[in-house]
């Protein structure tokens, strides 16, 4: 079950990942905090540790991934345009067990052709 994916933007492979609102449910719980660490496997069996923070002040409090995000960005050599995709495994297991997959965009004479998925790097 895809937990959310998105076509990454600028401040997405500077910055933070932005997350959908809608996703929130998908996530481990905050439990009445700001903050939640989870981690996520990728398709080379590598365990990323993410936060997902949403802004204690302000009107726009948007959900975001920080720390491990950026690293995550490097290692798979991610670019504007390119997709993430999370997903939520539920096993019988009491931990929420999550995946996480990069894929690269792909044109063809300057047309958006499709994603790609990157083939395994380790950090």
């Amino acid at each position: 079950m895809t937990t959310f994916s998105k076509i990454l933007g600028k401040t997405d492979t500077s910055k933070t990942l932005s997350v959908p609102t809608k996703s929130l449910k998908s996530l481990p719980s905050f439990n009445g905090g700001h903050a939640v660490d989870f981690q996520a496997i990728d398709e080379s069996g590598f365990v990323w540790t993410f936060q997902c923070s949403i802004r204690k002040k302000g009107r726009y409090r948007k959900p975001v991934l920080s720390k491990g995000w950026l690293a995550f960005v490097r290692n798979k050599k991610l670019r504007v345009g390119d997709k993430i995709k999370f997903s939520l495994n539920q096993t019988a297991a009491a931990t929420p067990f999550y995946r996480v997959q990069a894929e690269k965009e792909v044109k063809i004479f300057g047309a958006i052709f499709g994603y790609s998925p990157i083939i395994a790097t380790f950090p």
